[in-house]
């Protein structure tokens, strides 16, 4: 008997139209035989709907999908499902809220629990933890909101005591919105208060000068196993990898695999699996690292939904891997579906 599988997607968060994109990837390549996908939307307003295809997202107004706020709001008790695939990115979703609904609802869902997602999905957490298992990071600081309407001035020295450039971004957030390269001082406030758009609280790291390589970690039969290794390359006019040149304009390329010496090409994959551990993931995860021209290698962050078309890199990873993107779904779905179930496992 196939297993119904409820596919959320769109949410609350400024990653509302990515999540829309890895929905309809998800439904496209979603094993049928084995399977009854059921695509259930959240409005940008946090509505829950019932959509009948993926022909039922809007679009705004960059010509990307969103959860129509028109469509006929459901509850719950209206979803017969056997298990919960939560695309979902950034706050609402990604960040442990959602993980919790589930769990207080017994029901089995694809992914990391309620703390390591929390916990990855904050930077600032996340980042003491990943030194305490020995992996290096990035120099910065947190500016909360309070302390910046306070004493802006006393907070713009502490960042510039850092040093240029740097990066100002949202703590709890992803896909790089709110997030600024600052070159100078005359240059922090407007970025802090991007930030600030976005998460009272934002994160100030110094920019480091390297390569951007990214690193697929997948529970099978239980145990983390690493991906192949790929790097990101971000083309003119974007300085870094942000919001457009992600997804709008085409302006990154990837490199899979990465052309990384074997020797470091192993440490990488080893501190994937050290940071997803670290954490307490389970499922899946993206381990995003900076390689510097020294070799040394710093963690970025662990994205423990990361995008998820049959073109993101999570999936592209796994297919130079050997895994095609059903059967990475296949892959998460058997393994969510045997988990134990509980905030405390």
């Amino acid at each position: 008997m196939k297993k119904r599988v409820a596919i959320i997607c769109g949410g609350r968060s400024s990653e509302h139209q990515i999540s829309c994109i890895s929905a309809r990837g998800v439904l496209a390549a979603i094993d049928r035989e084995l399977f009854e996908p059921i695509l259930i939307g959240i409005t940008s307003s946090g509505k829950w709907v019932k959509l009948n295809s993926a022909d039922d997202f809007a679009k705004d107004e960059d010509g990307l999908p969103v959860v129509p706020e028109s469509a006929a709001e459901i509850s719950w008790s209206e979803v017969k499902v056997d298990l919960a695939f939560p695309l979902l990115h950034g706050p609402y979703g990604e960040d442990g809220t959602i993980q919790g609904l589930f769990e207080m609802m017994n029901l089995p869902y694809v992914g990391s629990g309620v703390l390591a997602s929390s916990v990855a999905m904050d930077k600032t957490f996340a980042k003491p933890i990943y030194a305490d298992f020995g992996l290096k990071v990035a120099d910065g600081l947190t500016v909360h909101k309070r302390d910046w309407v306070q004493n802006q001035a006393l907070e713009i020295a502490k960042i510039s005591a850092l040093g240029f450039p740097l990066f100002v971004k949202p703590a709890r957030s992803g896909s790089s919105r709110g997030t600024t390269k600052v070159k100078s001082e005359s240059e922090i406030a407007t970025a802090v208060e991007a930030a600030h758009l976005h998460d009272p609280k934002a994160l100030v790291e110094v920019a480091i000068n390297g390569r951007e390589v990214e690193c697929a970690v997948l529970e099978i039969d239980g145990k983390a196993t690493a991906s192949i290794i790929g790097e990101i390359r971000v083309h003119e006019p974007h300085e870094f990898y942000d919001f457009e040149a992600k997804y709008l304009d085409g302006s990154t390329s990837f490199e899979v695999p990465a052309n990384i010496p074997e020797k470091i090409t192993n440490q990488i994959r080893e501190a994937a699996v050290t940071a997803f551990e670290a954490l307490g993931c389970e499922g899946l995860a993206r381990v995003d690292f900076f390689l510097t021209h020294e070799n040394e290698l710093l963690i970025n962050e662990v994205n423990t939904m990361p995008g998820f078309t049959n073109s993101s890199v999570f999936p592209m990873l796994w297919q130079a891997s050997g895994m095609s993107y059903s059967a990475l779904i296949t892959q998460l779905i058997k393994s969510a579906l045997t988990r134990e179930s509980g905030v405390v496992r």
